[in-house]
Order: structure tokens, then sequence, then C-alpha cells
């Protein structure tokens, strides 16, 4: 007998993902629902297909998946966002590795694909985008720099071959609404860890993200697809220092006052 798997799903206000999510999950043994309290019908949907539906305030993108993952059953979990699906062809890898046994392994990582406008992206540095999201609960937990969780295993890793599809924004306005709150999270982070502006990392860096995802990483096959993300993925990296600039000059106020208020 195989061993078990639960599915945790983190979601907010994801009524029109959240379906596709969860059908594409059904095989698993136990489907687990973290929600950040949505408005919407996200958590109602979800009751359709599980029980174990939770809401509890928004932790952080590293802090909402450990918190999920305390809520496992079982000794596999499998991390998928409610706006991404796992693919009929993964789905039947995953389950003939776990009925061959795994050899010592800890975790299985797969590559992620994603949908943009419409159309899959296969190219530049969103392709592959190498996710681990199966691992054993015992040996993993979620760790990174937000807001880019990462699972960190305490084993043997292998990769599979199956596609984990990613619907990642509803159109350029919902990226760059992401890309905001990326930027100002990434920002915060960075100033909270003693980095500092310097005008070389505004000059240089976006230049260099652009030149990377559309020529190195060979974006431009992706056709008017690969230049926006690579122009728009560029703008954010100009963004998260020019926003921890902006940190640094509150910084200098709040001591500026100070100083006045204490004389």
């Amino acid at each position: 007998m195989r061993e078990k798997i639960t599915a945790c799903i983190t979601a907010f206000n994801e009524e029109h993902n959240i379906r596709r999510c969860l059908e594409s999950v059904k095989w698993c043994d136990e489907i687990v629902v973290m929600d950040s309290f949505s408005t919407d019908l996200t958590a109602q949907i979800c009751h359709e297909f599980t029980d174990r539906v939770y809401q509890h305030e928004w932790l952080g993108y590293i802090g909402q998946k450990n918190m999920i993952r305390e809520k496992a059953s079982h000794p596999w979990v499998l991390f998928i966002d409610a706006d991404e699906e796992m693919s009929p062809e993964l789905r039947d890898e995953i389950l003939a590795q776990f009925e061959a046994g795994h050899d010592g392994v800890a975790g299985y990582e797969f590559p992620r694909m994603v949908n943009y406008l419409g159309e899959w992206i296969r190219h530049g540095e969103w392709y592959p985008d190498v996710k681990l999201r199966l691992f054993m609960k015992c040996k993993g937990v979620s760790g990174g720099v937000e807001p880019h969780d990462q699972v960190l295993v305490n084993g043997p890793v292998k990769r599979l071959k199956g596609q984990l599809y990613h619907y990642t924004y509803d159109d350029l306005h919902d990226q760059l609404v992401t890309l905001n709150r990326y930027s100002s999270i990434t920002a915060v982070e960075k100033f909270k860890n003693g980095h500092r502006f310097h005008v070389t990392d505004f000059l240089f860096r976006p230049s260099l993200r652009f030149l990377k995802a559309y020529f190195l990483k060979r974006g431009f096959l992706d056709g008017r697809r690969g230049f926006l993300i690579a122009a728009i993925s560029s703008f954010g990296v100009a963004m998260k220092y020019a926003k921890l600039w902006e940190r640094e000059l509150e910084q200098q106020d709040r001591e500026r006052r100070e100083h006045e208020h204490g004389e």
C-alpha cells in the first residue's frame, strides 16, 4: 500500500481558480485548505471538496505554508496554490513513484509552466520554473525570503517530468498589482536584513534582468509575451530598489523628527 498524501492549498479570493485546482488534486488522500478570510465564494467552493477548510489571517507566504503543513494528517504533503493545477501527467507520475517506493527520497520537484495572456510560456525565466512541492512532512519546512517561499527538505530530492500548471495573472492590470505588492514586500525584507540602496543597483540590475530573461534565457522565442515578461520583470527590479531607497528616506525623516523633538 502506498503512503498517503495530503494536498495543502492556500487561498484568498480565488473563486475563479480554486475549483480547477481542487479538481486536479481529488486523487490525493486528503485535501486541506487554509483560506485568508476570502470575501468571495472561495471558501464555499472548497467545502464542496473537503470539510477541512480553515481560516486564518495572512501570515505571509512562508508563515501560511508552515501553518497549513501542520494541519496535514498524512506523512506526505503536496503544496499547491489556488491558481495552480496538477497536470494528469504529473499526477500519474507521482502515483507511479509512490507505488514503486521512494528509495530514500524525501521530496519531489517538478517543472511549473505558466499560462500568460492565454498562451503557455516555454522559455525565458518562467520556464522551467522548477518547484519542490511534494515532500515528507517530517523532513520538510517552508523557508526562503518573503515573498518567495521555498520548501527546504532534509534528504534527497528527485525531479519529475510532469508539469504543474500556473494560471498566474488574470490580465496585465493584475500582473502590475502583484508586481507592486511583491516589490514592496521585497524592499521591506531587504531593509530589515540590513540591505541599503546603491544607485548602481538601480541603474544596472533592471537592464541585466531584461537581458537575462529576453536573450540569455531565450524569452524572445515566446514572441510579444516574452518581451512583456522580460520588460515588466525589469521594471519590477527597478521598483524594488526604488522602494528600498524610499524606506531609507522614511527612516531618515523619522530620525530627524525624533532629533528635533528631543531638542
